[in-house]
């Protein structure tokens, strides 16, 4: 078993930013994280959500999952439906409220989600321009995923290094090894100013996961985002 230790750091001023045109931009992203023990199995969920989200994602994780007490096969075998169920789910309600309110779609919104299984699986989660990434040994690695939800009119083959230009839905898993050194869950005011391989270049030399999550959020800042800028660090040992 891997050990984890995390660190997250949202920033919440948004005056030093030009006024965002996304509604979804308007208030400050969400931070979870969350421990549960399922027989001999320690999970961990952890999530980054923008104000459009709220806990919708990790409610959904709760009836989804953890509230049906999984016996442990079936949890290694369900995560990965449960994170695809609560994601779509997310995606609906918000598109329901939008109309609501306002009589037509609303902005997408976003979200980052991973789930540790005994320190041995990794299932992630992408929403919107919100991305999960993957450092092994150095190296960025982006989870293959599969696409469940794409916006009408997006084209297939969006840019992985512009966020905004994605809208899907993508749920993958893959094993954690010993050449597994951390995740990042962040933002697309991360994204849009940084590349994966940056970002991860940025912060392999921290120890710290706090530190690590803060230096991303500071690097962002300094580079003039105008997104929300969120970030959750998980390293392995």
């Amino acid at each position: 078993m891997v050990p984890v230790s995390h660190g997250y750091h949202v920033v919440e001023d948004r005056s030093f930013r030009a006024e965002s045109k996304d509604e979804s931009d308007s208030d400050p992203d969400s931070v979870v994280v969350q421990r549960e023990q399922v027989g001999e199995l320690e999970v961990w969920f952890f999530g980054v959500f923008n104000a459009r989200i709220g806990d919708i994602v990790t409610k959904n994780m709760q009836s989804h999952l953890f509230d049906k007490k999984p016996e442990e096969s079936q949890l290694r075998r369900k995560t990965k439906e449960a994170m695809r169920k609560a994601h779509v789910g997310a995606r609906g309600k918000m598109r329901e409220k939008a109309e609501k309110e306002k009589g037509k779609v609303g902005g997408s919104g976003g979200s980052a989600s991973a789930i540790v299984i005994n320190g041995e699986k990794l299932v992630m989660a992408n929403m919107g321009g919100y991305r999960a990434v993957v450092c092994r040994d150095g190296v960025i690695r982006m989870p293959k995923v599969r696409i469940f939800v794409r916006e009408s009119g997006a084209a297939v083959g969006a840019d992985k290094e512009n966020p905004k230009s994605s809208a899907e839905i993508g749920v993958g898993d893959e094993s954690i090894d010993f050449d597994t050194e951390f995740v990042i869950l962040a933002s697309a005011g991360i994204w849009e100013v940084m590349k994966h391989q940056e970002a991860v270049n940025l912060i392999r030399h921290i120890e710290d996961p706090q530190e690590a999550a803060e230096c991303l959020a500071k690097e962002a800042l300094t580079r003039m985002s105008k997104s929300n800028i969120s970030c959750l660090v998980i390293r392995f040992e």
